[in-house]
């Protein structure tokens, strides 16, 4: 192994270290969970946007501020309300004095969109024109207000929470919105065992401290490196053909065309490409693995993959498509000339 290798290997190994560290900072108040961090960490590292589902009480919005006080990044939270408007997220102009000439002028100020991670709190509480000004800065990290563009620092992070209870005077995300996160992330409930001891260690006085592990520029490194983990031709055709197969128009499974109403599109396959390089990164490898990819294919698919009318009637969830797909979708073998 030459020196430049090694010196990659060192750095990865230093790298993935941190990601261990900050996995451990986390647990101090998150108990169990462990997939769930997992996810968030594959979006981070992938450098895209997640979307948490879960019942109130789950501890979704402490997940996401304790993981970013881990991080050396700035942090802001927007709890989304009905009455919230664009301008609340991306910022206003303001008129200013110079007092030294007395000159009038309009001055852009910075709403919360500004910062490093973005906890959008119950983002369908608030109607589509205010959840649509998030677009722009999720896919181009840039937002424009009254015709200039203002860049967002990087790294940058939209984890945006909802519950699916109380749907009464809620605005469902459109499906183009869900589609700009990496993960559609469910977290259930807890075990007995990880209940028993939420309980024991949340009632006390005693509380833990997290100190921040790593930082941006790691942070950046990690989605550099990312992008370089290898995956082979095979594994890439098996992408492909796991998501052509969710489209009834494409597809060979019966199962499909009778429950789906519209399959996923070629941002899917990059998602998953890219997520199960991050997923093997994590865990120290250099190389994709299958499992990686079945692993990640769910908070991939579940928001890109719509059922229809049919299926939600018998209760046939865009899950069941997925583990009907990779159950019936061998992995190729390389072809012999």
């Amino acid at each position: 192994m030459n020196k430049e290798l090694q010196d990659l290997d060192v750095e990865v190994k230093t790298l993935t270290g941190k990601l261990n560290d900050l996995k451990l900072e986390i647990g101090k108040v998150i108990i169990g969970q462990e997939e769930t961090v997992e996810q968030l960490l594959t979006t981070f590292l992938a450098g895209g946007h997640a979307l948490l589902e879960g019942v109130p009480g789950l501890a979704k919005t402490l997940m996401i501020r304790s993981l970013a006080q881990a991080i050396e990044l700035k942090f802001k939270r927007i709890q989304f309300t009905p009455d919230l408007m664009p301008s609340d997220i991306i910022g206003t102009e303001i008129l200013e004095e110079d007092h030294t000439t007395g000159k009038k002028f309009f001055e852009f100020n910075k709403g919360p969109i500004f910062a490093n991670i973005i906890l959008a709190d119950e983002i369908n509480r608030t109607p589509p024109k205010t959840q649509a000004a998030l677009l722009e800065a999720m896919q181009e990290f840039e937002v424009t207000y009254s015709g200039t563009t203002y860049k967002l620092d990087r790294p940058f992070f939209i984890l945006a929470t909802q519950n699916p209870i109380e749907q009464s005077g809620t605005f469902p995300l459109p499906e183009a919105q869900q589609d700009r996160f990496l993960f559609y992330i469910k977290i259930g409930y807890p075990n007995e065992t990880e209940e028993t001891n939420i309980l024991k260690h949340t009632t006390g006085s005693k509380k833990q401290e997290i100190k921040p592990v790593i930082n941006g520029e790691e942070i950046l490194r990690l989605q550099q490196l990312v992008r370089e983990v290898p995956i082979s031709d095979e594994l890439v055709s098996y992408v492909s053909r796991i998501v052509r197969a969710t489209r009834p128009e494409t597809t060979a499974s019966e199962y499909v065309k009778e429950w789906v109403n519209w399959g996923a599109g070629p941002r899917a396959g990059q998602a998953m490409i890219l997520t199960a390089k991050a997923r093997a990164l994590q865990y120290g490898r250099l190389a994709v693995t299958p499992e990686d990819l079945k692993h990640v294919a769910y908070p991939v698919l579940r928001h890109r993959v719509i059922v229809n009318f049919k299926a939600e009637a018998e209760g046939i969830t865009s899950d069941d498509v997925t583990r009907k797909l990779l159950e019936l979708t061998p992995i190729a073998t390389k072809e012999r000339n």
